[in-house]
């Protein structure tokens, strides 16, 4: 094709891409199947990164996340991004009516609700998204371009007879979002986001596009920073205007010059507030003529023609009926309140969460007292402790169980820590997390056994343990939405791959407390076969080189569980190797450091660390004098600079297989 062919060919794929997606995020009426989306996009991709020159900036390839970011530039703010004075009574209220309407008689109010998210800026350059930024101080706020070109609500490209619009708005994470997102950490044991607006702020700060792309941001836009340049005389007129650019604008709303109807409009909202889709925690008033604005001017701290209503947290009173346990999906057993049925803040609340043993322990919560509830965040009903005075007789203390209500497996219980964990290893609660751990990298490596691929499986009653696994016939995986013959044969492929595998990536594959990589490695070394592990005394296995008393006891109660027990009998019927072959030895890298940095082309940076550590190295993954070397692969960024002004040795991939001893 010639290169007008191929500049038409990317012109066309993005707008019709564009069509598609505004169909599926804004219309919600796809009309192709996301394999068709995909395969679209893929296309795409690849002539965008074969002929740069012709990729658009509207393209939604945009959207996926560019390459990782060292560091957040600075952006300072044209049009200051000011802070609003909060208030939390109408009494405060009637006082900025009464201030406002001293000077100006007609003056009107657009009431809006407060989004509880991250402020930032979009500024369009001739129509196209040019840059975004966060508040910062109002004046000075960091660059998240590329993240915000992420959120799938911002328009790259915008119809607009305007030079520049600069609109202000507010990055949040729906409900539905933050859900999701920490459903996966919990999965992945990674620490779970306290609310919405937590999550949404850490996303948005992502020096990783790509993270920002899949956390499932949103925005709603609440005003235009140049409307009065532009000739717009009223703040309502640019909510009008911006919508008609297709942004999100924030709803609901309502304009008026009464403040009886903005407080009518806050108890209202009020009622309504649990049905949004997002946080909001409370009701903006402004003042909607732009020309009164001006006039009015600011604090040093706020503008004097907003003001935010603050809705005050409610809290109610209600029985503790029983304490109900839930075996999460990491095996913490987390005990949740059941109450009496409440009203609160909207709806009726008959559970709440009582956090973990040593909350329960610190408040003194007994079943049958009387408890005060609210809504932590605005969305989880929280316990905050006893009404004393109205706690009836001699109540006993409560006692966390010491099996699983799940599986019936006896729990881990440490005084050190809150969290009290099943020790089954094939219980049902725990499954999904279970098996997504054993297919990981760095366990089994099951290529192609995603959460995605596990969650059908277990879905379909395919999979009920690990070991299930390995019994899977390929008809029944290529029956699965989204896999076909192909896929399923390479999934089994890869199944049958793993068996051979050694035994240190089985003992981390079974995810059992305080065994990581390293330990897992050191009683692989030690002890050679699961039989041996399983025959070693608490002695023997605490006199191994980084094995202490807590690791010896999780590693030996799970072994000689009833559970564990079947799971290794079925993974060994299926052929799952459970031996540690001989490793590698020498020293030739004997107290020497290593630091790898950049792409490697012979070879992973995983398979080299194993190898400088079969031969008496270390790994670490940051840079300082007393590195060794620092083996430089391809595009090898800060790493490679600061072993540079460190003087450290810096090796090439050549030269480092050059230093690998001469195989026998």
């Amino acid at each position: 094709m010639t290169t007008e062919q191929i500049e038409r060919q990317i012109n066309q794929l993005t707008d019709q891409l564009i069509v598609h997606a505004k169909k599926y995020y804004e219309q919600d009426a796809p009309d192709i199947s996301d394999f068709e989306y995909d395969a679209l996009s893929l296309q795409l991709r690849q002539l965008e990164a074969q002929y740069p020159q012709f990729a658009r900036p509207d393209s939604p390839t945009q959207r996926v996340g560019g390459e990782p970011l060292e560091a957040f530039e600075q952006v300072n703010h044209d049009y200051p991004m000011e802070s609003l004075q909060d208030v939390f009574s109408y009494e405060e209220l009637w006082e900025f009516d009464q201030k406002i309407k001293e000077q100006f008689p007609d003056a009107a109010y657009t009431a809006e609700v407060k989004i509880d998210g991250l402020s930032v800026m979009l500024d369009y350059r001739e129509g196209l998204f040019y840059q975004g930024a966060t508040r910062g101080n109002g004046l000075v706020g960091e660059d998240v371009t590329q993240n915000l070109k992420t959120v799938r609500s911002i328009p790259l490209k915008v119809e607009t007879q305007y030079p520049r619009l600069v609109v202000r708005g507010e990055v949040h994470m729906p409900y539905g979002a933050f859900e999701r997102l920490n459903a996966r950490r919990e999965l992945e044991e990674q620490p779970l986001f306290a609310n919405p607006r937590n999550a949404a702020a850490g996303s948005l700060r992502q020096l990783d596009p790509a993270v920002a792309a899949r956390r499932g941001l949103d925005i709603l836009c609440f005003n235009l920073q140049n409307a009065e340049e532009l000739g717009f005389e009223s703040h309502s007129q640019t909510f009008d205007y911006l919508a008609s650019l297709g942004l999100p604008v924030v709803q609901p709303r309502l304009r008026t010059g009464s403040m009886e109807e903005i407080i009518r409009f806050i108890e209202q909202t009020g009622d309504v507030r649990d049905a949004l889709a997002f946080g909001m925690d409370g009701i903006v008033v402004k003042v909607d003529q732009l020309s009164y604005r001006r006039e009015l001017g600011s604090t040093a701290k706020a503008p004097r023609w907003a003001i935010a209503y603050k809705y005050p947290p409610e809290v109610k009173e209600t029985k503790l009926l029983d304490i109900a346990i839930q075996v999460g999906r990491t095996g913490a057993l987390t005990p949740n309140a059941v109450l009496a049925p409440v009203r609160l803040a909207g709806t009726t609340v008959s559970r709440a969460t009582l956090h973990n043993r040593d909350f329960i322990r610190s408040k003194d919560i007994r079943i049958g007292d009387i408890v005060q509830v609210r809504k932590a965040g605005e969305i989880i009903p929280e316990v905050l402790g006893v009404v004393w005075e109205k706690r009836e007789g001699d109540l006993p203390e409560y006692q966390m169980p010491a099996f699983c209500p799940v599986c019936g497996a006896p729990v881990s219980e440490d005084e050190e820590e809150a969290a009290i964990r099943c020790t089954g290893a094939e219980c049902p609660a725990q499954l999904a997390r279970n098996i997504i751990h054993f297919a990981s990298r760095d366990a089994m490596d099951i290529e192609g056994l995603g959460p995605a691929i596990v969650q059908s499986l277990l879905d379909a009653g395919l999979i009920h343990s690990q070991a299930d696994l390995y019994y899977l016939k390929a008809e029944e995986v290529a029956a699965l939405e989204g896999m076909g013959q192909r896929s399923a044969a390479k999934l089994l492929e890869e199944l049958e791959k793993s068996k051979q595998n050694p035994l240190e990536k089985l003992l981390y594959a079974f995810g059992i407390r305080h065994v990581g990589q390293k330990t897992a490695k050191v009683l692989a070394q030690t002890f050679p076969s699961v039989q041996a592990l399983t025959d070693a005394t608490e002695e023997q296995l605490t006199e191994t080189p980084d094995i202490g008393q807590k690791t010896a006891l999780s590693l030996s109660g799970w072994l000689h569980s009833q559970q564990g027990l079947h799971l290794i009998q079925r993974l060994q019927q299926a052929g799952v190797n459970m031996t540690q072959p001989e490793s590698r030895a020498g020293d030739t890298f004997a107290g020497k450091t290593f630091v790898l940095t950049g792409t490697l082309r012979k070879t992973t940076r995983a398979e080299c660390q194993k190898l400088i550590e079969s031969l008496g190295g270390k790994t670490s993954s940051s840079v300082s004098k007393k590195t060794s070397y620092v083996l430089a692969g391809e595009e090898a960024g800060s790493k490679l600079e600061k072993a540079q002004k460190l003087g450290v040795t810096v090796i090439t991939e050549e030269e480092f297989q050059a230093m690998l001893p001469a195989e026998e």
